[in-house]
């Protein structure tokens, strides 16, 4: 096929108006689908959203005996929620994936990873948090006890053990101290400070070692 246009009267195609036919006629097919394709796309709904929107809604919290109203958005876990937007910081961010037990906070009585739970769950339940082991210029038989045997280093993980333990005593105060600790096997110490925490709760039970 010769680049150049045939002479007059003899029938025939160059090579470059073949490329450019081609050309075009893959760019009119190409526009072709897409426009169909959004054509289709556009008669797609979009899908329904379930529970709350992204914005803000109101929640009410009852942390250490008192009403807490907040604005948060639904995503917002009861950890971020104390910490971030309540000012309460006893509960600490360590793992953020509840494996650590640093976060541990007493829910109706009951220790739970903080920020394993959102803020909006939490409602209508009574949160216990370290804040409610100082009540009246006296410290919780617990965290005195962590305190006389220096069970704790850095003291990230000191809150939630310290909660942990609160509520075992809570549900069996004649806990031996072989019950206590398995009822701390969710918490873990990066500092090592077992040993001081078993000389803490052995002080606290009532029999066993």
């Amino acid at each position: 096929m010769s680049e150049t246009h045939p002479p007059p009267g003899k029938p025939g195609i160059s090579r470059r108006q073949f490329l450019t036919g081609t050309g075009l006629g893959a760019a009119a097919t190409t526009l072709l689908q897409t426009s169909e394709a959004r054509t289709q796309a556009s008669k797609v709904q979009a899908p329904k959203t379930v529970g709350f929107g992204p914005n803000a809604v109101a929640c009410e919290l009852v942390v250490n005996g008192a009403r807490i109203s907040v604005q948060i958005e639904p995503r917002v876990t009861l950890l971020d929620c104390l910490r971030h937007y309540m000012d309460i910081t006893g509960p600490k961010r360590v793992c953020d994936r509840g494996t650590c037990g640093a976060c541990t906070v007493l829910l109706d009585g009951r220790p739970i990873y903080a920020c394993t739970m959102l803020a909006l769950e939490a409602q209508g339940k009574k949160i216990e948090t370290p804040e409610s082991l100082y009540q009246d210029g006296q410290l919780h038989r617990v965290p005195a006890a962590f305190a006389q045997y220096d069970a704790q280093q850095c003291g990230f993980c000191t809150p939630g053990f310290v909660m942990a333990m609160k509520g075992c005593f809570d549900r069996n105060p004649n806990a031996t101290p072989d019950e206590v600790e398995q009822c701390l096997a969710g918490n873990i110490c990066r500092c090592g400070t077992y040993q001081q925490m078993r000389d803490a709760l052995r002080s606290l039970c009532k029999k066993g070692g």
